[in-house]
C-alpha cells in the first residue's frame, strides 16, 4: 500500500487540537491498558491497519498480554476482560457504529455502573478521538509503522 498523502506536514495547524487532546486523554487518569484496549477496539472495527499496528505494539509495552489482543475482537464470548473493562468496549461499540447503534441505554447504564461521570465523558473523548484517527489514517492510506521500517 502506498501512502495518498502526509496530512502532518501538509495541516500541522489543524491536527494540533488533536495533538491536544491525546496530551489531556493521557493525563486524564484513565488505565493506559484501556486505553490501548479501547484504541485498538476501535480500530478493529474501522479496518485501520496503522492504528492497529500502532496501539497493539503500544498495549503491549504497557503489558497487555497477546492472548487478550488476539481475543479482543470476540471480547463479548471472553472471559479475559473485567466487567469494567466489558462496559468501556461495549461503549466503544455502540460509538465507533452509532449510526447503526445510537448509542442504546443499556450500554450506558452498564458504562456508568463502572465509570464516574468525568470518566465516562474522557472515554468517549478517547472514542471520538481514535475514530478521528482511524478515518485520517484510511482516507490517506497511512502506512503502518512496522511495514514502513520493513521497507526500509
Amino acid at each position: 500500500m502506498q501512502a495518498r498523502l502526509d496530512y502532518y506536514k501538509i495541516a500541522p495547524a489543524g491536527l494540533q487540537p488533536m495533538l491536544a487532546m491525546e496530551k489531556y486523554l493521557r493525563e486524564c487518569g484513565l488505565d493506559h491498558t484501556l486505553v490501548e484496549l479501547v484504541k485498538t477496539r476501535a480500530s478493529q472495527i474501522n479496518g485501520c491497519a496503522f492504528c492497529l499496528d500502532m496501539h497493539t505494539s503500544d498495549a503491549r509495552k504497557a503489558g497487555e498480554s497477546e492472548v487478550r489482543l488476539y481475543m479482543l475482537s470476540a471480547w463479548h464470548e471472553s472471559s479475559r476482560f473485567t466487567e469494567k473493562e466489558r462496559a468501556a468496549l461495549a461503549w466503544t461499540e455502540a460509538l465507533t457504529l452509532v449510526a447503526k447503534t445510537h448509542a442504546p441505554d443499556e450500554v450506558y447504564a452498564e458504562l456508568l455502573k463502572h465509570f464516574t461521570e468525568i470518566e465516562a465523558v474522557n472515554l468517549t473523548l478517547l472514542i471520538t478521538t481514535i475514530n478521528a484517527w482511524n478515518r485520517l489514517a484510511i482516507g490517506f492510506r497511512s502506512v503502518p509503522l512496522s511495514e514502513a521500517k520493513a521497507a526500509g
